[in-house]
């Protein structure tokens, strides 16, 4: 009787084990890439487990499509990425985790769509890019004593209401404090606590999430291609976030690039090729000449009628300040002239950094103005003072200070194609509308 007792409660034990692990994510799942061939869903386990996502079209949702089954390991914090490979362009696919065998439910959406084949087709399709930057979530015991550095984290919820296709985090995306940023411990454990807020989950299961850093996420405040640790950092950027790939020709970076109809989106490192700040010797660089000669080469060979260029720190504001692209003024003007003598059509910059929002234009008398979206900050502290700043390419009445985010809205035909810019407020208010139509920027 005993032996029979023993085992009917191991198995309730194993029972109620295995039923605990199914619900047990950390955070995510968060779609990632999306492309016409395959589309990523990253997760984030409790423990070590067995991870596959079941997936299927709106259009036959009897046919069910699996991943293949990952085990998440405590080294990357049980953090990975599943790939779905069996997608088709232009579809929409809702989407289902499994941990340990089990099924996984959300009190939320959960899906993902690919991108559509339009070229040679159709006029490109209409879509939305939420953005924003500056993310900080208190945790007491590591923060500066005092009030929170961060709040009103009810923004993604207001976010996710606008139902972007894309969310493109510019930087700043978690808040290294000095108990993380020296060792890969810390930093995973940072990357790990930002992540699990609640209120950012619904909008990371159904929005393409791709991301840049800046210092902050980097390492400690205006870190530089010294930083001893930077190693670590890269390794967290790439196990926390699934963009479509990390670097070129070899080094170790967050540089890549994505294409959504249209628009062509850029995605710069600020920080691993970055000179000190107060190096007085050698060259003052931001970007680094290869980076650059990267960009260039792909701008010039992009079809893209819009080309989006995202870098942590503000590249069109005239003030030469903190760490605007303005302290580098001739590796600043470089990029900007190889722009101008490349006579590439269509640039418009994208920024975070700076704890409040803008929007900066260069007028350029041989050619188009050069705009750079500035959105700060989402959760961290509100720069009071950036009227204060002497902007000389400050467009009137985008000044933003206090917690927001901006979608980019493309719309249009192939002719009449236009960006239009809104900024909205935490709890979803309209602060600022601008259009901008892409024969202004050839």
């Amino acid at each position: 009787m005993m032996g029979l007792f023993m085992r009917k409660y191991i198995f309730l034990l194993l029972f109620f084990y295995e039923a605990g692990l199914a619900s047990e994510i950390k955070s995510g799942p968060m779609v990632g890439y999306c492309s016409m061939r395959e589309a990523s869903v990253w997760v984030q386990t409790s423990l070590p487990s067995d991870i596959m996502m079941e997936y299927s079209s709106e259009s036959e949702p009897q046919k069910k499509l699996r991943t293949q089954t990952i085990r998440t390991i405590h080294e990357n914090m049980c953090a990975a990425t599943l790939i779905a490979d069996k997608v088709e362009p232009g579809t929409k696919y809702n989407y289902t985790i499994f941990i340990n065998n089990k099924k996984v439910n959300f009190l939320y959406p959960t899906f993902f769509q690919t991108p559509s084949l339009w070229q040679w087709r159709t006029s490109p399709p209409d879509f939305s890019v939420a953005m924003g930057s500056c993310v900080y979530v208190n945790e007491t015991a590591y923060d500066r004593p005092g009030n929170g550095y961060g709040s009103d984290y009810e923004i993604f919820t207001s976010i996710h209401k606008q139902k972007p296709d894309i969310m493109l985090w510019l930087g700043d995306n978690t808040y290294l404090r000095e108990a993380d940023w020296n060792s890969r411990n810390g930093i995973f454990k940072r990357y790990t606590h930002t992540r699990s807020i609640p209120e950012m989950q619904p909008l990371l299961a159904s929005t393409g999430n791709y991301a840049i850093w800046d210092d902050h996420d980097f390492g400690p405040n205006d870190s530089d291609k010294g930083f001893p640790y930077k190693n670590h950092t890269f390794e967290a950027f790439k196990a926390f976030w699934a963009n479509p790939n990390y670097g070129f020709d070899g080094k170790d970076c967050i540089t890549t690039s994505f294409e959504w109809g249209d628009v062509q989106f850029f995605l710069l490192d600020n920080r691993s090729f970055r000179t000190p700040n107060n190096r007085n010797t050698g060259k003052n660089e931001l970007l680094g000449e290869e980076q650059i000669d990267w960009l260039i080469n792909n701008l010039v060979s992009s079809k893209a009628r819009f080309k989006v260029i995202a870098i942590g720190g503000q590249t069109i504001n005239s003030a030469a300040i903190f760490e605007n692209y303005a302290t580098r003024a001739d590796e600043r003007k470089k990029l900007l002239d190889l722009i101008e003598a490349e006579h590439i059509k269509g640039v418009f910059f994208l920024s975070g950094d700076r704890h409040f929002t803008e929007l900066s234009k260069l007028e350029r008398p041989n050619t188009y103005p050069l705009y750079d979206l500035t959105c700060s900050a989402l959760t961290s502290g509100v720069n009071k003072k950036a009227l204060e700043e002497k902007n000389n390419t400050r467009v009137e009445g985008t000044v933003v200070m206090e917690h927001n985010f901006a979608v980019l809205r493309f719309t249009g035909n192939d002719n009449e194609r236009v960006m239009t810019i809104t900024v909205y407020s935490v709890n979803g208010a309209v602060l600022w509308e601008k259009k901008i139509f892409a024969k202004e920027l050839q």
